[in-house]
């Protein structure tokens, strides 16, 4: 992977225990596949019978996440981490949105493994470097689906061109379309577990390389 992506000083002075791996591979995504529902649908109904909702304050990767937005100064309950989101969302009953395939196996990662991973279009992302630090007062964000958001207290990724994710929501600028050929997922372990983040990493380039043709595809830590 060409990208550099580095964690800022106001992330580790906060959240010292913060682990990232990435998943860089080309893609060929569609709009829905059958063989992955089945997967996603038969994990769900396991996954129901093991937790509850209450369940939830005993998931490290969760906790941590939120942990790590009262340390940056944002409300976990108010901007919900979207690992949290994707978990409470299957325990309470709901479907899960549909989205596209890669999004949906992204999203099965991230309820799998209660983590806050970012899915990007690799080639909409400007410059060489990302950089994690908190958002600003005042800084310009479109969230996907939900219009201009408060990132001010946020872990956020930037490029050379502002703010592309934080685990509340991803940017519109680099959100994955139908005509996305290369992604960058990024796995947000604010547990400091690298044994469990890189699994979740692998479990993603497995998926990729079953659903979405993946063929050359790179997972690294930083």
């Amino acid at each position: 992977m060409d990208l550099k992506i580095i964690v800022g000083e106001d992330i580790r002075e906060r959240c010292s225990e913060f682990v990232g791996c990435a998943v860089a591979a080309d893609i060929r995504n569609t709009e829905t596949n059958a063989e992955l529902w089945q997967e996603i649908e038969a994990f769900i109904v396991d996954y129901r019978k093991k937790y509850t909702i209450d369940s939830i304050k005993e998931m490290p990767s969760i906790e941590a996440t939120r942990t790590a937005y009262r340390r940056c100064g944002k409300d976990p309950s108010r901007y919900r981490p979207s690992g949290e989101a994707l978990v409470r969302r299957t325990l309470q009953g709901k479907e899960l949105y549909r989205v596209s395939t890669v999004v949906d196996l992204i999203n099965l990662a991230s309820i799998a493994f209660g983590y806050s991973i970012g899915g990007f279009d690799a080639d909409r992302i400007q410059g060489d470097t990302l950089t994690l630090g908190i958002g600003r007062e005042g800084e310009p964000y479109e969230g996907i689906g939900r219009g201009m958001l408060n990132i001010a207290g946020l872990p956020v990724y930037r490029d050379a061109a502002g703010g592309i994710g934080t685990p509340t929501s991803d940017h519109e600028r680099t959100k994955l379309s139908l005509n996305s050929r290369h992604l960058l997922a990024i796995v947000n372990g604010y547990d400091g577990n690298w044994t469990n983040t890189l699994a979740c990493a692998n479990f993603i380039k497995d998926l990729l390389i079953k659903y979405a043709g993946s063929k050359e595809t790179e997972v690294s830590r930083f």
